[in-house]
Order: C-alpha cells, then sequence, then structure tokens
C-alpha cells in the first residue's frame, strides 16, 4: 500500500494502483517516483538456495515395554516345545506299558523308530527350532540377503509353496512398476526438450491420453481378483488332528503289531481310564522347567479330557501304517488273529466249535487283518470291472472277527425268533449250544461285566452311596494315582503325612499281558442242539435275512440285538458299526454262494454234454 502522503505535484493524497502496468498514480493521474513493486512469484531459480537447516536430536525414543511373560514360547517355537512335551509323554507311556506287560526291550527301540516315522510323515513336520533361534539370537552381522533366505528355509512346508509365489508375484509387480517410472520419466524429459517445436494442442492430447492408458493398467492391476479365483485362506488350527496326544497310542498300536502283540484298542483305552498309562492329566508329568513355557493352547492341547475311542485310533493308525509302506515301504505285520479271535467267541459264550467254523468262514469271505487295505493282497480280478479289495476291508480288524463270529450264528441259529433244528447228527450245529441257554449266558456275562466294571470306568453309573468296601478301596487307591503329584513333587513332612501316611503297598495289581482280555467269568454248562427229523422245521442255514442298515426306522430282532450290543461293548464300537460290517460279510457270503452255484451247474453243463 503507497504510503499516504501529498503529490508533489498536484498535492491529492489519494492514490490507487493501475491493474495492466502496476504503477501507483494519484487522483490526477501523476506517477508516483521511486516507488518499486516485488511480488513471490519465482520463476528461475538461481545457483544458490538457501536451504533450512535440520538438527537432529539425540533423544532416544522410549520403546513401549511388552507386558507378555517372557518364558512362555509362541509361534513355532512353541510348537517344537510342544512336541517335546508331546515326545517326554511318549517315552513314559512305553515305560509304562513295558512295566505292565512284561514286554522285551526291543519294544522300547521299535517304539522309537516308529515315533521318528510319525515324526517325518506328519503333514507339517516340526522344524528345527532351537537350532534357528540360537541362529537368530547368536549370530550377528548378517546380511539382509541371508536374514530373507533363513526366514524362507524355516517357513513351513505347507505354506512355503503359497508365500513364495506371493512373494515372486510381488517382486514382479514392483520391477513393473519400476519399467512404468523409467519410461514415464524419459517420455516427460523428451517432451520438455522438443516442447517448443510441438503444438500446444497435440501436447495436451497426447498427455490426456497417457494419463487415461496409465489409469486403466492401473485399475487393471489394482483391481482384486474375484473371490472364486483368489485363494481364501482359512484359519488354521493350534494343532492338527495328527499332532494330537492321541498319536502317541497309534505309534504304541503299531509298535506292538510289529511285535504280533495280541492287543486291542480297548486294551490301551482301560489303561487310560485307570491312569496306568499316562494319557489323561500328562501335565503333572511334565517337569516344571517345561510346563513353564506352555501356553494356555499348548496346556489344552496336551490336556485331553476322555481317552480316544477305537475309531479314532484305528484311523490314526491305519493312516500311519499306510503312509510308512507307501513312502518308506516298511510293512506292518498283520494282526495277531488266533488270540483276538477266541476271546470274540469267548465274549459271547461261544465253543471251540464256533471258533473253528468263524475261522473257515473268515478265510471264505477274506477278512481284512491289516491296519490298512493297501498292506493286504489285493483281489484277483477275473474281470476288468472287478475291484481290488472289499467295502469294509479297513474296519476295525476286532469288529472284523466279531462280525464273522456273528454271520457264523446267524447261519446257525437265525437270531430271528424262529428257532433252527440241524437234521443230521453230523451237522456242525450239533455241537453248538441250545439258543436259549446261550441268549441266557450272553446277559449273564453282560451282567457280570457291568457288575465288576471299575468305579472310575466312563462308562460306570454308579454313585459313592452303592459302593461296597471293596469298591470303595479300589476308587481310593485310583483317586491316590490319579491325583496326587510326583514323588518328588508331594509336600514335606507335615501333620497329614505323620497320621495319614500313604501306604506303600496299597497299589492295585497291574494287569499283565496274559490277563488282558481274560477277565470273562467261566460260561456255564449248557446243552447241545437236539436232532429234530421233522420236515416243517428250519435247518441252518435256511430263510437267511440280511438286515439293511441304511433302514434308521427299522428294528432288528431281540435276540440279535442282545448278540450285537455284547460285542459292540467288547469292542468300544456302536451297534451301528457292528451291524453294517456284518451286513457287509454276509454280503460276501451271498455273492460266494452265488459264484459256487453258477460254477456247480458249468460243471453239470460241461458233463452232460
Amino acid at each position: 500500500m503507497a504510503p499516504r502522503r501529498k503529490c508533489p505535484v498536484c498535492g491529492s493524497k489519494q492514490w490507487h494502483k493501475e491493474p495492466s502496468s502496476g504503477l501507483i498514480t494519484c487522483s490526477e493521474g501523476h506517477v508516483l517516483q521511486n516507488y518499486r513493486s516485488e511480488t513471490r512469484e519465482v520463476t528461475e531459480l538461481g545457483p544458490h538456495a538457501v536451504r533450512k537447516r535440520t538438527l537432529k536430536s539425540g533423544r532416544k525414543k522410549k520403546e513401549r515395554q511388552s507386558k507378555a511373560d517372557p518364558k512362555l514360547y509362541h509361534g513355532e517355537r512353541a510348537r517344537f516345545h510342544y512336541f517335546q512335551c508331546l515326545q517326554l509323554i511318549y517315552r513314559m507311556q512305553v515305560s509304562a506299558l513295558t512295566r505292565l506287560w512284561q514286554l522285551p526291550p526291543e519294544f522300547e527301540m521299535i517304539c522309537r523308530d516308529v515315533w521318528a516315522l510319525h515324526l517325518a510323515l506328519l503333514p507339517n513336520p516340526p522344524s528345527p527350532e532351537p537350532l534357528l533361534h540360537e541362529q537368530d539370537t547368536v549370530v550377528t552381522g548378517s546380511s539382509p540377503s541371508k536374514g530373507k533366505q533363513t526366514a524362507r528355509q524355516s517357513a513351513k512346508p505347507g505354506e512355503s509353496d503359497d508365500e513364495g509365489a506371493a512373494i515372486d508375484r510381488d517382486d514382479t509387480d514392483k520391477d513393473e512398476d519400476k519399467d512404468e517410472e523409467r519410461s514415464s520419466r524419459s517420455s516427460s524429459s523428451g517432451s520438455d526438450t522438443d516442447g517448443s517445436d510441438r503444438d500446444s494442442e497435440l501436447d495436451e492430447l497426447m498427455r490426456e491420453n497417457s494419463e487415461t492408458s496409465s489409469s486403466d493398467e492401473g485399475e487393471h492391476r489394482g483391481t482384486p481378483k474375484p473371490r472364486s479365483a483368489a485363494r481364501v485362506r482359512k484359519k488354521r488350527r493350534t494343532f492338527g488332528l495328527y499332532e494330537a496326544p492321541a498319536s502317541t497310542l497309534s505309534c504304541l498300536v503299531l509298535a506292538c503289531w510289529t511285535l504280533r502283540l495280541p492287543i486291542m484298542y480297548m486294551d490301551l483305552v482301560k489303561l487310560v481310564e485307570s491312569y496306568d498309562l499316562p494319557y489323561l492329566d500328562a501335565l503333572r508329568l511334565l517337569p516344571e522347567t517345561m510346563t513353564q513355557h506352555l501356553r494356555k493352547h499348548t496346556v489344552q492341547a496336551l490336556s485331553p479330557h476322555f481317552p480316544p475311542s477305537p475309531l479314532h485310533l484305528h484311523r490314526l493308525a491305519s493312516r500311519l501304517a499306510r503312509l510308512m509302506y507307501s513312502k518308506y515301504d516298511i510293512f506292518t505285520p498283520e494282526m495277531n488273529a488266533a488270540p483276538i479271535l477266541w476271546k470274540s467267541v469267548h465274549c459271547l459264550s461261544g465253543t471251540p466249535t464256533l471258533y473253528v467254523l468263524t475261522k473257515k468262514l473268515a478265510r471264505l469271505v477274506s477278512i481284512p487283518l491289516t491296519l490298512h487295505r493297501s498292506l493286504a493282497p489285493a483281489l484277483t480280478r477275473e474281470k476288468k470291472r472287478d475291484p481290488t479289495f472289499h467295502k469294509q476291508d479297513s474296519a476295525v480288524p476286532e469288529v472284523a472277527l466279531v462280525a464273522a463270529v456273528i454271520v457264523v450264528m446267524k447261519l446257525a441259529y437265525g437270531l430271528d425268533g424262529t428257532p433252527r433244528r440241524p437234521r443230521d447228527k453230523d451237522d456242525p450245529a450239533c455241537a453248538l449250544p441250545v439258543l436259549e441257554d446261550l441268549i441266557r449266558a450272553i446277559r449273564a456275562a453282560d451282567e457280570t461285566t457291568e457288575a465288576t466294571r471299575p468305579p472310575y470306568s466312563m462308562d460306570a453309573h454308579r454313585s459313592v452311596l452303592d459302593m461296597d468296601d471293596k469298591m470303595l478301596d479300589e476308587y481310593l487307591d485310583f483317586c491316590e494315582r490319579a491325583l496326587l503329584p510326583r514323588a518328588d513333587r508331594l509336600p514335606p513332612r507335615n501333620i497329614t503325612t505323620d497320621h495319614f501316611p500313604l501306604s506303600e503297598d496299597s497299589a492295585l495289581a497291574r494287569p499283565s499281558l496274559e490277563s488282558v482280555g481274560s477277565e470273562l467269568p467261566a460260561q456255564p454248562a449248557m446243552n447241545a442242539n437236539p436232532v429234530d427229523d421233522r420236515p416243517d422245521v428250519l435247518r441252518p442255514g435256511q430263510d437267511y435275512r440280511i438286515y439293511n442298515t441304511q433302514d434308521i426306522l427299522g428294528t432288528v430282532p431281540e435276540d440279535l440285538e442282545v448278540v450285537v450290543t455284547r460285542a459292540a461293548k467288547w469292542a468300544g464300537v456302536d451297534e451301528d458299526y457292528v451291524l453294517g460290517v456284518v451286513e457287509r460279510f454276509e454280503r460276501r457270503v451271498l455273492r460266494w454262494l452265488e459264484s459256487a452255484k453258477r460254477k456247480e451247474r458249468g460243471q453239470r453243463g460241461s458233463a452232460s454234454e
């Protein structure tokens, strides 16, 4: 603003600025002299520019301190520590089973090899985390490229392909962006040098064209792929199905099968229920130096509330046996079937005659005695469409044996409410007991088993008020074994231990391998089947009925229900599972009978010609 002074020519004090020239004139038009107008618009910068000096403060920012417990392990280190705890529990199980069943020292060696194979065959094997952690903490001065390389090497095998592909895609995107920047810079520099020769309208059109093309490319690159094409990453569990504590029991099963020990899944389940085999609440047996690093998720994974079912154990064991054979050519031998078959016959109050008939039927229908059908020899194929294996070939082996026993009993008795009587004294059914006596013996054996069931069993629904003195002593001994900590963790001497000491000889007698499964009572005397010559009486094998297990609304006869219920409790599975295996075997017998009749008719036709 011009100063408020008089014009030296006319004396006027009214001034204004000309918008076109920028000169200051008075009301009469006289130009103000010695006046300079400055603007802040800079068109060109000189070689010397003033820069503001920046000073960096030497203060260090306070790092945000974490409230997490430094003793707890996370990530891959926590997973490796989980397998360390699981391996220690597995070693306790091996030593306990060796002591209970008086097993040879070779059993421990086999268990060690099976455990190593189990870890190698996991979908996501544990990485050598202690070595990697030591390298990260001790080794210094490593380059960023080496750090990235170790990070990629220590990545999970299940995620290495996906992460590598993602890294490759990110690198290619960055390279493309750099190429585009270089091309845009070169094009802009070229336009600056030749701008005086080109038309301004043409430059404007080219600039708009380049902006639209680059924006289209950016939109195509930035738009996400449709959900069907993009891989949606699901949230993974902390520990998989094959990494659970039940996997240690499956390794024990394979070790026992390797030594041809006649064991069942229920033998291990009973030992787990009685706390003779460390599985339930096994964290109290681990040292404190290991348990202090466990998170709550790891503690929950190592603390199952119930023993595993035989079906779950068979699923784990059959998978491990299949992978061992397919990848390392390690063959798991078949079951030692003779003792298990006699146990199943004795469970149903059968006789040696029933045992012999069941062996013939099992050989006839090719009952599976392996953990997985891939370990058994393939079936002979007469036609191209013939299968190489039967359905239910991967069933629980003891269930397959007891199902064969039920099929023989149905052939001999019918078990449908209509009696069958042998006509000839040479019929094997004459050596079998009468059906009424057999059903009565099965029910008595079932009642005896329920009465003698341990009070700590999962299936025992008995109150403490209903226990006698012997059951109370047994239950207190179980509580002493299951609830008290280890001997090195017991409290020091006090008034309780002085007046109520724990006796050393109060432990129950542990079952040996010979006594496993021999807790059944002696069979009562039963009468043999009489010979009946009447023509209206059905013979064994006549009017045979096959019940479809897909019929959920159907019912089975009372006699068959008693037999199936007893067999299902003995094997530790559901009644529907036993009926399904029985139906498959019955249809195999029917197919064999039809093929035998066709061959017989063919032989008769060839003989008549």
